[in-house]
């Protein structure tokens, strides 16, 4: 299975995203808000970085509190690392892991297409098992 199968059905402009400009205290509010753990950040439209839950922890580890009236595009982790719509599944999750992210948006043609979270990879693998293991039964019962 590919991203784009995964992402099938999502809506791009549902994605969930904040400027450079933000402030940290606001861009934690919102993560708050909408129980999300990272923010795709853009500037003129374009993806500059990702904003996570880590960067914050990060920063108020360094800095303390004053990092939180800092604009996002300060504290974020950038570049992003990304994927396409026909990366893999497999390829996606070991990125993930090599590069100890837990999201990664989906970039096609230049243009952010989605956002991915380790937890859709994990219940698209889980989906798949699941279809594997009852077409398994299917194919034992009607031998």
């Amino acid at each position: 299975m590919d991203i784009a199968r995964m992402i099938t059905g999502r809506r791009p402009e549902d994605i969930v995203t904040c400027d450079e400009s933000l402030a940290v205290r606001d861009a934690v509010q919102l993560l708050a808000e909408r129980r999300i753990g990272a923010l795709p950040v853009l500037s003129g439209g374009a993806l500059t970085g990702i904003f996570s839950e880590r960067d914050v922890l990060y920063r108020l580890a360094e800095e303390g509190a004053g990092c939180l009236d800092r604009g996002v595009g300060e504290v974020m982790t950038t570049p992003a690392i990304t994927v396409e719509p026909q990366t893999t599944l497999e390829a996606a999750r070991a990125l993930m892991t090599r590069r100890r992210v837990r999201h990664l948006p989906v970039i096609e043609n230049g243009r952010m297409v989605g956002f991915i979270s380790i937890g859709d990879i994990v219940k698209s693998c889980i989906d798949i098992a699941e279809a594997e293991a009852e077409q398994m039964r299917v194919y034992i019962q009607s031998a």
